[in-house]
């Protein structure tokens, strides 16, 4: 370690210098930082380059649809008139509805397996999350397509005859069975579990002095939790939400086995039918044409772009409400 005494800054004390102390790196020390900043830079490449490779590939279909691409419903790119208004909008509901049914039991299951769980159970509990988080899509749109539709229509068959003053409970068809309803919380099945890891890990580094002393100043179990874990815990439930936003958006097969594909553009998640870009592209990319394969590549480049958009968001709100932000002196 080494020593190095610098002019005082502006405002300080000119006779008293700073002493800087540096500690050399050691080689294992460059070596990961050469490691750490190889890794970085090859993942932005890539993204760097999925981003072109998409541009590239769906230049023929923007040519043709100019900005019509962005306002047109239908899909129909061997007569020139196709767009992503309808599947776009699908897409955002379908994960809006997953988000609004998965946030609330991943934070209730985050908080139990931290501060309410006995420890013996705690361990399981928290191993099946992992393992819920790791199961394949195909396995959750099966076992909804089978298991919960069928009790899902009438689920929304009750929302629609007493919650039809809210404007996306309103429907003019009854087809309950595929709906963007129905899809997305299928889809809440595999974003919950992803929530629930990232948060339960957030919410067991909540300082442990600050709760104890919440406990000993006469708080209730719930008011610690709602002073210091969940204040303390607030960037990773935003950027659970954000993780599980983004596999929602992206969701495919189970999507594809609920959904009745159509390119209307409708706010009402109880109508029968609906589609996502990436159900869309998963259906229609083994029987298009040249200029079909064109269309779903500009497509997947507008899902990709909505996804790079979400995460610098989920980013810069996490960076401004950091955890434990709140909770320090």
């Amino acid at each position: 370690m080494s020593a190095t005494i610098v002019p005082p800054l502006l405002g300080e004390d000119e006779d008293e210098p700073r002493v800087v102390l540096r500690n050399p790196a050691s080689p294992v020390d460059r070596i990961y930082r050469l490691g750490a900043r190889a890794a970085a830079s090859v993942t932005l490449a890539v993204i760097v380059l999925i981003g072109v490779f998409l541009l590239s590939r769906s230049l023929p279909a923007l040519r043709l649809a100019k900005w019509k691409f962005l306002t047109e419903a239908g899909w129909n790119p061997d007569s020139g008139v196709f767009g992503i208004s309808a599947v776009l909008l699908g897409t955002v509901l379908i994960a809006l509805v997953a988000l609004a049914v998965a946030l609330p039991v991943a934070i209730g299951a985050s908080l139990f397996l931290t501060e309410y769980a006995p420890r013996r159970l705690q361990r399981v509990l928290t191993s099946m999350v992992d393992l819920l988080a790791a199961i394949p899509g195909l396995i959750y749109g099966l076992w909804g397509l089978f298991f919960l539709q069928p009790r899902l229509i009438h689920v929304s068959r009750w929302l629609t005859t007493h919650l039809a003053f809210l404007p996306f409970f309103k429907t003019s068809s009854q087809n309950y069975a595929s709906t963007t309803f129905i899809a997305g919380v299928v889809v809440s099945l595999m974003v919950a579990p992803v929530c629930t890891s990232v948060m339960r890990e957030v919410f067991a580094q909540a300082p442990l002095a600050e709760k104890e002393g919440a406990l000993a100043l006469g708080a209730t179990r719930w008011g610690m939790v709602r002073t210091v874990v969940l204040p303390f815990g607030r960037g990773g439930m935003i950027g659970g939400a954000m993780l599980g936003l983004g596999r929602a958006l992206g969701d495919t097969i189970a999507v594809s086995l609920i959904i009745s594909p159509i390119f209307i553009r409708t706010g009402h998640i109880l109508d029968g039918g609906g589609n996502s870009i990436a159900s869309l592209i998963a259906l229609r990319f083994s029987e298009s044409s040249h200029t079909g394969i064109s269309a779903l590549m500009a497509a997947g480049l507008a899902l990709f772009a909505v996804t790079l958009i979400v995460n610098a968001v989920a980013t810069i709100i996490v960076d401004r409400s950091r955890s434990g932000s709140a909770t320090e002196a």
